[in-house]
């Protein structure tokens, strides 16, 4: 059944918005008015019209959870259009429930599934269309559906670890950058004012502080405009054809950062890859889609490459390793998936090697950036102190 969005006011005038479920609009209206609201306006949900784009994005967390309940839903032989009812009633956020609800009312005007979605391509991503259709074209759409939610699920395990691994070090620096600013802004100042009816020449380091304290509070929003326009600038530099393919070679080549960063990026790759040729999609395309999901430019440009190889006769595990990017495990077990003809498992087990290395070098890095930050506010801190304490030093021994 058709769902429609409308507008319509109850008995106190009060508005209210939502979704309704009729066979046409005018039977919409008459159920709005059979629980006493006045319809204002019915509109017609429908991905092929494309009247719900306007909405924002939905996360990707929303898209994991609203993916796991359709393949629960599935998985017990409800039909698609009834799995997707279900979905958008137990759907919380309003964004994927009209979503989907555009999504079935296509599936209801006898579209399949996978043509649904593609009206939404920055809602489902490539990868998620073509395993859907490639469910839909062998007859096991419940058990593709339930490898995607496992999909989407390990990914944003991989990146919630990550983040949760720096994000004490970036709260340590935020707080730390803090202190400083409120010192040479506004104790910096008061302390060091009693010094300046004496006429006591001021030690070096106490006036160099007095130099940083007044950049800061005059400069300071100069200073800011500068970085943001910098920002800017950076943003427009990496458009330019072949900056941004510099900068991230330049990050792969980190110690330890760079191969945090290959780490992650391959192990979407290969995680990527594994439901594709597993769901049945044919290779090329299924490197195209696992193309996609990489951020890194360089990595991405060497999926091309092997594409090109792929589709001249080489072989996945060949065309990966004269690429020299990417990681060895993901070339050997590629290799022995090849030959056992169980590429989509040995794929699996290639991301799954490479998220727990990713998470380990996240966790030894963060592990390394805590003391290191801890010190470096110690010894900013210490300065300061040095810096003010100094001249009341000299001014004690005067006095005696």
């Amino acid at each position: 059944m058709p769902s429609f969005r409308f507008e319509a006011a109850d008995a106190s005038g009060r508005i209210e918005k939502g979704l309704v479920e009729a066979d046409s609009a005018p039977a919409a209206r008459a159920a709005l008015r059979a629980k006493g609201l006045v319809p204002l306006g019915v509109d017609a949900i429908s991905g092929q019209k494309k009247t719900v784009l306007r909405r924002r994005r939905f996360s990707e967390a929303e898209l994991s959870l609203a993916t796991r309940q359709l393949s629960s839903l599935l998985a017990a032989g409800l039909p698609v259009a009834q799995a997707l009812g279900a979905a958008i009633e137990q759907a919380e956020n309003k964004a994927v429930r009209e979503v989907f609800a555009a999504v079935r009312s296509d599936v209801f005007a006898g579209h399949r599934l996978a043509e649904a979605l593609a009206q939404f391509p920055r809602e489902f991503p490539d990868v998620y269309r073509a395993s859907v259709a490639a469910g839909e074209d062998s007859g096991e759409l419940a058990g593709v559906m339930d490898r995607l939610a496992t999909y989407l699920e390990e990914r944003l395990a991989l990146r919630s670890k990550v983040f949760a691994a720096f994000l004490y070090p970036a709260v340590v620096t935020g707080v730390a950058f803090a202190i400083v600013v409120f010192l040479m802004t506004y104790v910096v100042p008061q302390v060091v004012e009693v010094f300046a009816n004496t006429r006591q020449a001021l030690p070096w380091p106490t006036r160099v502080l007095l130099a940083i304290s007044w950049f800061t509070r005059v400069g300071g929003i100069w200073l800011a405009a500068v970085l943001v326009g910098a920002f800017f600038a950076v943003r427009a530099w990496l458009r330019l054809p072949g900056r941004r393919l510099v900068v991230d070679r330049w990050l792969l080549s980190l110690p330890l950062f760079g191969r945090i960063l290959r780490g992650v990026d391959t192990a979407r790759f290969a995680s990527t890859l594994a439901i594709l040729t597993g769901a049945g999609v044919p290779l090329l395309r299924a490197l195209d889609a696992a193309r996609a999901t990489l951020a890194n430019m360089v990595l991405a440009t060497a999926v091309s490459e092997v594409i090109e190889a792929v589709r001249e006769g080489q072989g996945l595990a060949t065309a990966l390793g004269r690429s020299k990017v990417f990681p060895p495990v993901l070339v050997h077990l590629a290799a022995s998936g090849e030959s056992t003809g169980k590429l989509d498992t040995m794929l699996e087990r290639a991301a799954a090697n490479l998220s727990v290395e990713a998470e380990r070098r996240a966790l030894a890095l963060s592990t390394l950036l805590e003391p290191l930050l801890i010190l470096a506010m110690g010894a900013i801190v210490l300065g300061i102190v040095l810096a003010v304490l100094m001249p009341i030093i000299e001014i004690n021994q005067l006095v005696r």
